[in-house]
């Protein structure tokens, strides 16, 4: 029989002050014997390793070393802190928790967009990287497309978006920008034209696609070839749950166009960490009613696959849960958000998890 694996809280970092004295400082690195893997493929060999300082408390730790996404030269943790909840059902304070907790433990990517809380998770973001001078050591992802002010990819309402995104999070640059969806009505070409002149004034580092079917992926490569920018990644919902929108021509179109995926719902809306288990877990409310869609036989048998995964190795249903996204070759970076500190442990730790190709396969099994 699975065991079912209990949630255990870690001892919270040293927060706020001494988090941002440390991200104004110095990082060190130890030596290493060359990049990290970025695919699951390559991965067999073991992860490389980095120490970064922490807070004068708990001194430098090791963290998975970073990942390239894509050709961007932009460098993160394997893992993004999503902001989704920030202004939603976490209010300033709490936020702050979050965040500092995953910049205490190594993290350097968050997801966020302009239409998540019609934008505070973004100023949120924003106030919390100026209280704590982190905006260098930070990787920031937005999305654009769904804000009430600036809905849709014209030219005009791209340009006026990204301006308030850069203004709400409080910085001069997006390091990487996704469109929010697809827009029929205005042509590709003109979406990344509009684009081109905000990466050539500096404000845009480089663009990725949101749930782009795979043919406008290969239309958004096409006119990539005649000089327009270039899509380096794919967010899309993915994990263990929900695996067919993504797995067939989505897959093989990111693997081939060298695509980084960053999965959102990682977690399948906090589903694979394995508090929900029966309906009086469940919350009323639109997150819970997502949550209560998997319980079924899938689900159970997916739990009771990752309870056991999690008890032999020693760590949380949710690392086991990432740690099996980490191993497709797609996947750089899995999207996840977390509503208390003490749950961003669980979510970095996937990065340093090595699945086991029988693991692997009994995952694949129980969630097909």
């Amino acid at each position: 029989m699975a065991r079912r694996h209990t949630n255990r809280a870690h001892s919270a970092n040293a927060a706020g002050a001494a988090v941002a004295d440390i991200m104004l400082g110095t990082r060190a690195i130890a030596t290493d014997t060359g990049p990290i893997p970025t695919t699951g493929a390559d991965r067999g060999a073991g992860f490389h390793s980095e120490s970064v300082a922490t807070n004068p408390l708990s001194g430098p730790i090791t963290v998975p070393q970073k990942r390239t996404i894509g050709e961007t030269g932009i460098t993160v943790h394997p893992l993004a802190l999503g902001g989704s909840t920030f202004g939603w059902t976490l209010g300033v304070d709490d936020s702050f928790d979050v965040l500092d907790r995953f910049a205490g433990v190594g993290g350097s990517l968050i997801d966020t967009a302009d239409s998540y809380a019609a934008g505070r998770s973004e100023s949120i973001i924003g106030k919390w990287m100026a209280s704590r001078g982190t905006r260098d050591r930070m990787r920031i992802m937005t999305k654009i497309g769904r804000h009430h002010d600036h809905r849709g990819l014209a030219p005009d309402e791209i340009t006026a978006a990204v301006d308030d995104s850069l203004t709400r999070l409080g910085t001069d640059r997006i390091d990487l920008l996704f469109f929010h969806g697809d827009d029929p009505a205005v042509p590709l070409e003109e979406s990344l034209g509009s684009v081109d002149a905000l990466i050539a004034a500096g404000k845009v580092g480089a663009i990725g696609a949101s749930d782009f079917a795979p043919e406008r992926l290969i239309e958004a490569r096409v006119l990539a070839a005649n000089g327009l920018p270039r899509f380096q990644a794919l967010t899309t919902g993915y994990n263990l749950l929900e695996r067919r929108p993504f797995e067939g021509a989505p897959e093989l179109v990111a693997h081939a166009q060298g695509l980084a995926v960053l999965p959102y719902f990682a977690l399948a809306n906090g589903f694979l960490g394995g508090a929900v288990r029966r309906r009086s877990d469940v919350r009323h409310d639109a997150r819970g009613a997502r949550q209560a869609h998997h319980l079924g036989r899938r689900g159970h048998r997916v739990l009771a696959a990752l309870d056991e995964i999690a008890f032999a190795r020693g760590v949380q249903p949710a690392t086991i849960a990432i740690a099996w996204l980490l191993a497709k070759p797609t996947v750089v970076a899995p999207v996840a958000s977390a509503s208390k500190p003490e749950q961003v442990d669980a979510l970095i730790a996937a990065a340093s998890v090595e699945l086991h190709r029988s693991e692997l396969v009994e995952l694949d099994r129980v969630s097909a």
